[in-house]
């Protein structure tokens, strides 16, 4: 039996083609020929600092898990990258307004989440800089992106709350003292 295109039939020719078209997807998706086509052409490259935000961390330890110079391993948009090194840490533990005896509002500890904390984290790295903005271990790195640091005795997963792409850095601001527990404060109200 002969094998000719007037046996085949139009649903042959559409399976035929489908094959093609997944084999063709394939072959170019190995050989990577989306990264060449799609792009986006790489400006300059630059050291980035971005800033973590960890907000209700539980720790019960006295000490914080972050240290300036230690490396932490990140994950940038559920995808694994690297270990880079924390440039700043600071944290305060969680507050409450506690109104005085004038009316006035003021910010103290509150005593009943005393293992709660607010983190933020900065670390820093070389990122690959386009006209849509910094570019790190193939992710864009923006504000509100989710991020996970690791490290031997954390992992927290937190929010990119600035990013600062230079050479040198505007300084952090200083981290504020931790102030003193809460106080009782006498005659709050109309004392009934």
């Amino acid at each position: 039996m002969k094998l000719s295109f007037e046996n085949l039939k139009k649903t042959d020719f559409a399976i035929l083609a489908g094959v093609l078209t997944v084999f063709v997807i394939l072959v170019l998706a190995y050989f990577g020929a989306n990264k060449f086509l799609f792009k986006t052409p790489v400006l300059e490259e630059k050291e980035v600092y971005f800033s973590v935000f960890f907000r209700g961390v539980t720790i019960t330890d006295d000490k914080s898990p972050f240290k300036v110079g230690d490396k932490t391993f990140i994950t940038i948009r559920n995808v694994p990258y690297k270990k880079i090194e924390i440039a700043d840490v600071q944290f305060s533990p969680r507050n409450t307004l506690i109104a005085d005896k004038n009316g006035n509002y003021q910010p103290v500890i509150d005593v009943s989440t005393p293992s709660l904390f607010d983190f933020v984290v900065t670390v820093k790295d070389k990122a690959k800089v386009t006209d849509d903005g910094a570019v790190v271990g193939g992710n864009k790195v923006k504000m509100g992106i989710p991020v996970i640091l690791e490290g031997q005795k954390y992992k927290f997963t937190g929010v990119v709350s600035n990013v600062q792409l230079t050479d040198n850095p505007e300084p952090q601001p200083e981290p504020q003292p931790v102030p003193d527990p809460v106080q009782p404060v006498e005659n709050i109200g109309n004392g009934r």
